[in-house]
């Protein structure tokens, strides 16, 4: 059982807020705080407390003993990594449009790049890893997020209400072809759309727009949003193509899982992300990062239903949040008042306090946890209870899904 400090990710879109109140850190923060990595990625690895003030990299100490820290049937299944990467995610502003590959497909970018000689850390560069990267988020605030494609038959419904004559050819196209087939259509129509036709459509929209989220339609918050992106991205192909997706509120505690394929863009709100280990993104706009929108075509599931939203099932005093995915289990407890209870799972696991105080005590010892503070548990760390402080404690485990 150890002491974790955790690297934080600094992109345009983070909250200078959220993450510094969370570490204890002077509010506001120097620079945008989007995500606190908690894990053993390569790009960021945790680090280990040391007595000695000299920290270790968590995938350092993973890597030198696997099968002690995973155990040998989790060491086995994983080659010897921790699968699962735990994340506070903190969005002021939108990111960026973008789906993850699967399996296969990140095998297969991930050594077509090595062959091109594109390094790993190139700005051009599309997969980091050779790992897919399906993903739980977990809502801390309320959060908002445009997540799949929505039912071409409501999406003509949008169409038709924002009534702006430059799209009526197509909105044509997907009431011809209203299916997948028809959303990758229109979506690639869109998506690869010259400059000049984009600085002309982009601003009619938004004229609609204007008239949409100020009437009371069901539409309202899907125009602000349209809104809302056009004004930071003007002329961005993404701002049509967010038109097609499914706009989501989550309330803290609700998660949605989101797999292979799926293309989202989160827009605001703070959340705990859990996902496979993995930092391969392929963005379609909505960003001034690298955009491939060939390779982005090549990942995307059109046929995809809209992700239910989770709750959440009750596993003793813990919420348990079930995935397809076997990289990663989140669980979350969540009390009011001072409480003990046994923590579980097996394998590596990742302890993070959100809100109040707790203790981690294991046989060998405790561990104080204050808010922002986090505990990596090994295979060898049976019997571990957490108990909370007096004002109560809202605490998050990461593990496997096995």
């Amino acid at each position: 059982m150890e002491l974790l400090d955790n690297p934080v990710r600094t992109y345009a879109w983070g909250s200078r807020t959220v993450i510094a109140e969370l570490l204890g850190q002077p509010v506001p923060s120097p620079h945008p705080q989007a995500e606190l990595w908690l894990g053993a990625h390569p790009a960021a690895s945790s680090t280990v407390r040391r007595d000695s003030g000299d920290g270790e990299r968590l995938s350092d100490l993973v890597s030198a003993d696997p099968a002690g820290v995973l155990g040998a049937d989790r060491d086995r299944r994983w080659s010897g990594k921790l699968p699962f990467l735990l994340k506070v995610l903190a969005a002021e502003e939108p990111l960026s449009l973008q789906a993850h590959p699967s399996l296969a497909q990140a095998v297969d970018g991930y050594a077509r790049e090595d062959a091109a000689g594109i390094a790993v850390d190139a700005a051009d560069r599309n997969y980091r890893d050779a790992n897919h990267k399906p993903e739980l988020i977990c809502a801390l605030t309320e959060f908002a997020a445009l997540v799949g494609f929505r039912e071409p038959e409501r999406t003509l419904e949008l169409l038709r209400a924002l009534d702006v004559p430059e799209l009526a050819g197509y909105a044509e196209l997907l009431d011809g072809q209203p299916c997948p087939d028809g959303l990758r259509a229109l979506f690639t129509t869109w998506i690869t759309l010259p400059q000049s036709l984009l600085d002309t459509l982009v601003p009619a929209l938004q004229d609609g727009a204007v008239r949409l989220a100020s009437s009371d339609t069901p539409f309202r918050d899907e125009a602000r949003t349209l809104l809302e992106l056009s004004e930071r991205y003007p002329g961005d192909a993404g701002v049509l193509a967010a038109l097609l997706l499914n706009r989501v509120t989550l309330a803290p505690g609700e998660a949605m899982y989101l797999p292979a394929g799926n293309l989202h863009a989160y827009l605001s709100g703070a959340g705990i992300e859990v996902m496979a280990n993995s930092d391969n993104v392929l963005r379609g706009g909505l960003t001034p990062k690298h955009v491939d929108v060939p390779e982005l075509l090549r990942v995307l599931d059109f046929a995809a239903p809209p992700p239910p939203v989770r709750s959440g099932e009750p596993e003793g005093d813990w919420v348990r949040y079930d995935t397809p995915a076997e990289e990663f289990l989140l669980r979350r407890w969540e009390v009011g008042e001072r409480a003990k209870v046994p923590v579980p799972g097996r394998g590596a696991r990742i302890m993070l306090c959100t809100a109040g105080s707790a203790v981690a005590t294991s046989p060998s010892g405790s561990l104080a946890l204050d808010r922002g503070g986090a505990v990596f548990l090994g295979d060898a760390d049976t019997g571990v209870e957490i108990s909370a402080g007096e004002t109560g404690a809202h605490v998050f485990l990461a593990g496997d899904g096995l």
